[in-house]
């Protein structure tokens, strides 16, 4: 078989990275491996705090590497495409040392710093540049280092979105995307370029943005130096660069306006592709560039997430010492509900659905004469599943037509309750999908590279394995709208 048939796909989540060679003859994964076994530590220094170290987001790629290199010859592969997690900052010296630990995207410390600046910009600015206000998310929190740890930010270079440094750890170059700058709320939508007006709001200087560059084409070549550690060919390109979100719509075959993507991960996510410009001014719906966003074809993404999903399912996992999430998945399907408790997976950092709001977790209702850890398990994979049919309402309130959700076989969409509880409460079709991140990525890095024609053609070997409908009964719909009653007297 051909050298030029193989690609590398990496997903570099904030719980565990995941790499795989993708086979563009067969359109399949030939192999992958994820690592580390355990989740990745989030550290938290004071409440509300979400950093990790960017060095060992390395650490765990080149595990990966080295893994699948023991019965892959890497000479093979023909160009690298990048997933990550996205609304993160690294920032690095002029050595490109990173200077703090990565500010990750569930931080809350710059709330106040994007409340502040939503209060004192035009609105003017939201509705037609940048699409959204600065929120919580990259440019908020470089100005809250700037404005509280002046002795690091003084020392800084560049400023970089995790997959940014990833590309930088493989190139030894610093490199930005519109789609990177955009989630970061650094992008002007009207004009196409840097948003000057939070730049200036925020006395950032633009000479700490790296070099802008397509996320579909060349990102950069890859060092001699890794070239030889790993065993790659000289001359390998790096091609794809996405956040995850995007990048899992991507990895679906999510690209035209209407066209839905979810994913229940660390967190849980709805997807959605427009050609319009859309702004909330609430912030709970986030509008940032596709990756198939060009000067010819308008492509933005519609993104409503929830911090807490597999983060949740983990944490009760921990606490009730279940032994396996399969045997979790069982537990949840030998009883027909709750039995009343309600669970709100709301525990992983402000919210944007509430306006950026820390309202924390709930379980509530216990009965001790009568609830088990049955119960307990089937609240949590319920109350997640409610809470992206709650984000699902309010795209319909913004006039998107939702009938259809693509998904990967991944995650909570494994568990049955899960995938029934969400389709019968938000009334949608299911269409489920054998691929994931990293595979996503690698085809990313096949359609940047040339060797496919354009994304029809990238897309033409993923199938469906799956579709599941609604069954007509209302027992998840009466459960959502309690579920939902509660969920309002928080907020």
């Amino acid at each position: 078989m051909s050298r030029s048939d193989f690609f590398l796909g990496i997903d570099l989540g904030s719980s565990s990275v995941k790499t795989s060679i993708f086979d563009r003859k067969s359109g399949k994964s030939i192999d992958s491996f994820t690592y580390p076994d355990s989740e990745m530590e989030i550290i938290s220094e004071q409440d509300g705090w979400a950093e990790q170290d960017p060095n060992y987001w390395w650490e765990c790629i080149s595990h990966t590497f080295d893994h699948l290199r023991e019965s892959n010859d890497f000479k093979s592969i023909r160009a690298i495409g990048i997933s990550y997690q996205m609304h993160g900052l690294v920032v690095v010296d002029k050595k490109y040392n990173p200077l703090h630990n990565a500010i990750i995207w569930c931080d809350s410390r710059a709330v106040e710093t994007g409340l502040k600046a939503e209060a004192e910009m035009n609105d003017d600015i939201f509705e037609t540049k940048t699409l959204n206000s600065p929120g919580n998310f990259t440019a908020s929190k470089l100005k809250w280092l700037q404005d509280n740890k002046q002795d690091i930010y003084d020392k800084i270079h560049k400023i970089m979105l995790p997959g940014d440094f990833i590309v930088y750890k493989l190139t030894n170059n610093l490199t930005t995307t519109p789609m990177g700058l955009s989630e970061g709320i650094m992008w002007d939508f009207q004009s196409g370029t840097i948003s000057e007006d939070i730049l200036d709001y925020y006395n950032i200087k633009d000479k700490l943005i790296p070099e802008v560059v397509d996320s579909i084409g060349d990102q950069g070549t890859v060092s001699d130096d890794i070239i030889e550690r790993f065993g790659f060919s000289k001359g390998l390109r790096i091609t794809y660069r996405a956040g995850d979100q995007p990048n899992n719509a991507f990895s679906l075959n999510v690209l035209e306006p209407g066209e839905i993507a979810a994913t229940a991960g660390t967190s849980a996510v709805i997807y959605s592709v427009t050609d319009k410009n859309i702004t909330d001014l609430n912030n709970r719906i986030n509008t940032f560039l596709h990756c198939l966003n060009s000067k010819t074809r308008k492509r933005n993404g519609l993104l409503l997430c929830i911090n807490g999903s597999g983060i949740a399912y983990s944490w009760i996992k921990s606490m009730l010492k279940e032994k396996s999430y399969e045997e979790m998945d069982i537990k949840s399907e030998k009883i027909n509900s709750p039995e009343g408790i309600k669970f709100y997976p709301f525990g992983n950092g402000s919210e944007r659905l509430f306006g950026n709001k820390k309202i924390d977790s709930h379980l509530l209702g216990f009965d001790f004469n009568k609830h088990s850890n049955n119960h307990i398990i089937r609240s949590v994979l319920e109350g997640i599943s409610f809470s992206l049919c709650y984000s699902i309402e309010l795209l319909r309130d913004f006039g998107v037509n939702v009938e259809t959700v693509k998904v990967g076989k991944a995650n909570l969409f494994l568990s049955k309750v899960f995938r029934e509880s969400f389709i019968n409460s938000a009334n949608v079709k299911l269409q489920m999908f054998d691929t994931n991140g990293a595979e996503g990525a690698a085809r990313g890095a096949a359609l940047g590279s040339g060797y496919y024609e354009d994304a029809t053609e990238a897309f033409g070997s993923l199938k469906i394995i799956s579709e599941e409908i609604p069954n007509g009964q209302n027992t998840y719909l009466d459960r959502y709208k309690d579920w939902k009653n509660f969920l309002n007297k928080l907020n």
